[in-house]
């Protein structure tokens, strides 16, 4: 079903990115590859979360400037359709801050602070006390982002649960006080596979801490950091008996190896011993490449008529704000600022 003819009972799916950098592995079996299907099942809106992305990124501006069509790139190249997927930018979308100046006044500062995966964010970029009010105030900036839709459905990592909880209960509050239902409350979808770590063995995969496999990634990039993977640093033998927990080169082949049999057998051999990790980087490099090579043809490709690229983030941001602004006069109508 295209976006051209939804039906009243049509799921609204809210999904995105902040253009802080080209897209990686980590992204596409987080989501993009999930994307890809979503659009034939929903009405589906991404957005390019630039202004979210400059509560981090004052001083460095420019970045997010730059990688929004990057990031266009890379969801246009694994076969996101605009016919399909509606393809926003935040920034342009002015009634999304002014949802978000409204939705400020239905949570309290100590309830943000109190947002496990604010908490986390802020200690992992160590903030402190030093703390953005942006960024402290984002739960409601996002709130904003998903019922200016009407979201009913929104993929986030499991660490971002929290954030989904507390724009339902904003949405409550607000409708309890306009006393009747204008906004919908979502619900969360997970994906199976979960995170993947970096090619490293650190938990996040970050262009910042250089550990990534970027989508549009050369096939010459794509064996140096395939080489570069980490495995199991007791397995320094091929006869020695090799470990899986942990190990960065079977996680990524479980989310992408497809012969799931082969996979299988090959684990089973690493575990008994015999079985060196240059065998199974060589492996998972093959699969890479086979993956990785239609995508980067493609974004090449596109990258030759950016101007055609913007011309469709413009389309879909026009489109996407006319949704939100019939939901914003809602908003205003029930908070009683339509005076004219």
């Amino acid at each position: 079903m295209s976006l051209q003819t939804p039906t009243a009972t049509t799921p609204i799916i809210l999904t995105g990115d902040r253009p802080t950098g080209p897209l990686h592995l980590g992204h596409f079996v987080g989501s993009l590859r999930n994307r890809v299907t979503y659009q034939d099942e929903y009405r589906q809106f991404i957005m390019l979360a630039d202004a979210q992305a400059l509560t981090d990124n004052m001083d460095d501006i420019g970045k997010v400037h730059r990688n929004v069509i990057e990031v266009a790139l890379d969801y246009l190249a694994v076969g996101i359709d605009p016919a399909k997927s509606t393809i926003l930018i935040q920034s342009q979308i002015p009634e999304l801050a002014e949802l978000t100046f409204y939705y400020l006044n239905l949570v309290t500062v100590a309830r943000l602070e109190r947002n496990p995966t604010v908490k986390q964010e802020i200690i992992m970029r160590g903030f402190e006390r030093d703390i953005p009010a942006g960024f402290l105030t984002y739960p409601a900036s996002q709130a904003a982002d998903i019922s200016a839709f009407k979201a009913t459905i929104v993929p986030v990592g499991e660490d971002q649960i929290p954030m989904i909880e507390q724009c339902n209960e904003i949405v409550r509050k607000f409708n309890r006080n306009a006393g009747r239902d204008i906004l919908v409350e979502c619900k969360a979808i997970v994906p199976e596979v979960g995170r993947l770590p970096g090619i490293d063995g650190k938990a996040k995969m970050s262009k910042s801490l250089g550990n990534t496999i970027n989508l549009g990634a050369s096939a010459d990039e794509i064996r140096a950091a395939v080489k570069m993977v980490y495995t199991d640093p007791l397995h320094l033998k091929v006869s020695d008996p090799g470990h899986l927990e942990g190990n960065v080169a079977f996680l990524y082949l479980d989310a992408f190896d497809t012969d799931k049999a082969g996979l299988a057998e090959m684990k089973a051999h690493y575990v008994r011993g015999g079985l060196g990790d240059s065998v199974v980087k060589k492996r998972l490099e093959g699969i890479l490449q086979d993956m990785l090579a239609p995508i980067r043809a493609r974004r090449e490709e596109l990258a030759k008529d950016k101007g055609q690229v913007m011309q469709i983030l413009k389309d879909g941001t026009m489109k996407a704000r006319d949704v939100a602004a019939r939901t914003t006069d809602e908003v205003r109508k029930a908070l009683g600022l339509s005076y004219f």
